[in-house]
């Protein structure tokens, strides 16, 4: 049986350079991530060394290195939502869930990534989790908004 990223590859047949965006943007919505065999795989395909297709992932902040959680929380780092509070509030965050951006929580729960801007500047701090926003966090209201999630992965199961 073939795997997701091997199906990928035969989408881009005698791939150059050119390709290696779109392949990793392709393996990364199918597997979340871009896991370390999944790299080897297309430096083999693209005749490319690993470290290069690395160099250039690690550059784009598009790709994550490791499995996200269930619940993927972007912490907003603009400008309104700074002057609100939210380094206050990703330290809360990070207190709380035991990770930092860019780890996922050992329940596998929780990913954690910092961004610019989330676009919501009226509703800062915000924080977005799966895409749902949480208007003016903040660190007294962390407790509850992941208890929330916890209770609801407890309650309806995966």
């Amino acid at each position: 049986m073939e795997n997701k990223v091997e199906v990928i590859l035969q989408q881009y047949p005698n791939a150059g350079r050119d390709s290696l965006i779109p392949i990793l943007q392709a393996v990364q919505d199918s597997d979340g991530f871009l896991s370390e065999e999944s790299v080897v795989q297309v430096s083999k395909h693209l005749k490319m060394p690993a470290s290069k297709i690395f160099g250039v992932a690690t550059f784009y902040n598009q790709f994550r290195f490791t499995q996200p959680g269930k619940n993927h929380v972007m912490v907003c780092r603009g400008t309104a939502c700074h002057v609100l509070g939210s380094a206050t509030v990703l330290d809360e965050i990070e207190r709380h869930l035991k990770i930092k951006p860019g780890q996922t929580s050992k329940d596998k729960l929780f990913s954690l990534e910092v961004v610019a801007c989330i676009g919501a500047c009226g509703l800062a701090p915000v924080i977005s989790i799966n895409g749902e926003f949480h208007a003016k966090v903040t660190s007294q209201n962390i407790k509850f908004i992941f208890d929330s999630y916890k209770n609801m992965e407890e309650n309806h199961g995966s």
